[in-house]
């Protein structure tokens, strides 16, 4: 009896099941519940502050403040390379840590201490936005948002009195906003002399700290003496405007500034051949220092002279005398066409004495490779002086924010003038009619100097100097600055037209010595031009 029961168990059991399983798929397809209403979609904008709290606990510093951006790429970055980068923080830290350490024991009567582990664990930092400020000066500031929930595990033994105590620190949480600036910016990789950081608010720091295994943060009032310890100490030596300062690159190398002036006397050529079929040629000369963008110096036309003496003067700006040497052409003047080279020669700054004129007799050369026999063909011969006055050790900037003052003008300057250095840095939405191929021409006292030209730009960079030496300060005087393209196409329709020019009053400069301002251009629509005046006086 006890089987068939069994049996007729199971079956029941089954068919129970089945009934249950179709009764079911039928009310849930046929049958809607009533109560149900559909959702609603509102934007994030009509929404309460409480219902906005729920949805996103911590809202992102870039989604609250439109002047930080957003750096997921950078959160990304990190978190691949993080397992490196623990490893090589870390090392660098044992290294910084290391002498310190040695020099601070012995004060307090301690053994030694050493790190037992010393890792950031798992959890790399968080970038919560970035704000990036533009300034006229050659530097680029940064000001990122920074989170860290981090897991490290930072164990340090320290011996003292034949005692060993373990200090372990853990959950560490560390939210701050550092301000960091790159500066100057040079055209050296990494394109930076200095990193300096600063913090614009005092940081959040929250740690664990075990002692024998013992958590001393759950001590009555030590947590709160602790944080605000670190808060002031911190606070105290790197809230901004102070800074720590991290050097990149060596000063010298980094950023060549102007060390000399070498003065340039081209007093004559002899014996020159002529390039012209009908008649003797007409020469001049171009002077340009390798490794050096400012426009090449000339001379003056010598109509129908194989023997010309022009007995000028030029001076050029040194910045390298072991590697830059003097390049010297010289050129047949052609009023239709390209100009003919006559022949060149090169002199290395490094074989000057300075402070001492040298007089060099010139062979002319076709090129300077010394194994081609066109060189040995006799092309006449240039005479030139040359003197090298270095600047004195004590008018020379020491550090990069002395790059900011004015220099002293060279020697030879006289009393009671100075030199008008004007640095043409780039220009900004300029844009013309026919063609926008722009460069700048500087008007002062009806003296006209022009930068190179750029092709089809509407943002060009120049970053080029002149110079122009004064017997008195141009308090009166007005700077013309125009930026100014030109067609690149051969034709007599529209060859060249204006894109906005700026009349800058001088007197600031001499009362100031150093102006450094982007001027809006009159008569172009959005177009500014980046001007660096300096008045230098002896």
């Amino acid at each position: 009896m006890g089987f068939f029961s069994t049996i007729l168990g199971f079956c029941g059991f089954g068919v129970g099941i089945s009934i249950g399983l179709v009764a079911g798929y039928f009310l849930f397809i046929y049958f809607q519940p009533t109560d149900v209403k559909d959702p609603e979609i509102r934007p994030l904008v009509e929404q309460d502050s409480e219902t906005l709290q729920r949805m996103l606990p911590e809202i992102p510093l870039w989604v609250k403040n439109p002047d930080y951006d957003r750096i997921d790429w950078l959160n990304m970055f990190i978190q691949y390379m993080w397992p490196n980068l623990d490893k090589a923080i870390c090392k660098t830290a044992k290294n910084i840590a290391k002498p310190i350490i040695a020099e601070q024991i012995p004060k307090y009567k301690i053994e030694s201490v050493e790190f037992e582990a010393l890792t950031l664990g798992s959890l790399p930092p968080t970038f919560q936005g970035m704000k990036v400020y533009v300034t006229d000066e050659k530097e680029l500031i940064m000001e990122p948002c920074i989170k860290w929930a981090g897991n490290p595990n930072v164990t340090v033994a320290v011996k003292a009195f034949g005692l060993k105590a373990t200090v372990q620190v853990v959950d560490l949480q560390v939210f701050a906003s550092p301000r960091i600036t790159l500066k100057p910016l040079v055209p050296t990789f990494p394109c930076f002399a200095n990193i300096y950081v600063s913090l614009m608010d005092k940081p959040h720091v929250d740690f664990g700290l075990k002692l024998f295994g013992a958590d001393l943060m759950s001590i009555p009032g030590l947590y709160r003496f602790v944080q605000e310890l670190i808060k002031d100490q911190v606070a105290n030596m790197y809230l901004w405007p102070k800074t720590l300062e991290v050097p990149i690159l060596d000063p010298s190398k980094a950023f060549k500034r102007p060390v000399g002036i070498l003065h340039v006397k081209v007093v004559r050529a002899m014996k020159l051949k002529k390039k012209d079929l009908l008649g003797a040629s007409d020469p001049y000369v171009k002077l340009k220092l390798t490794e050096d963008k400012l426009p090449s110096k000339k001379t003056t036309v010598k109509h129908k002279n194989l023997n010309p003496e022009w007995n000028e003067e030029f001076n050029v700006v040194v910045k390298d005398p072991q590697s830059q040497a003097l390049e010297i052409h010289v050129y047949d003047w052609e009023q239709v066409g390209k100009h003919d080279k006559m022949g060149m020669n090169v002199v290395p700054l490094k074989e000057l004495t300075p402070d001492e004129t040298k007089v060099l007799t010139l062979d002319l050369l076709k090129n300077m490779d010394l194994n081609d026999a066109q060189n040995e063909k006799s092309r006449g011969q240039l005479v030139v002086e040359l003197t090298y006055k270095p600047f004195k050790e004590e008018d020379l900037p020491k550090s990069f924010e002395d790059t900011k003052t004015v220099q002293k003008a060279p020697d030879g300057t006289p009393a009671g003038g100075g030199v008008l250095v004007v640095m043409v840095h780039e220009a900004q939405d300029v844009e013309g009619k026919h063609h926008t191929n722009p460069f700048v021409r500087i008007i002062f006292r009806g003296e006209e100097k022009k930068t190179k030209h750029v092709k089809k730009n509407r943002d060009p960079r120049w970053e080029e100097e002149f110079t122009f030496m004064l017997d008195e300060p141009p308090t009166n005087d007005k700077l013309h600055v125009e930026v100014v393209s030109t067609s690149s196409r051969m034709g007599l329709l529209h060859p060249k037209e204006s894109l906005g020019y700026i009349d800058i009053n001088l007197s600031d400069v001499v009362s100031n010595k150093r102006i450094n301002e982007k001027y809006h251009l009159i008569d172009s629509k959005n177009g500014r031009v980046q001007i660096e005046l300096q008045w230098r006086t002896s």
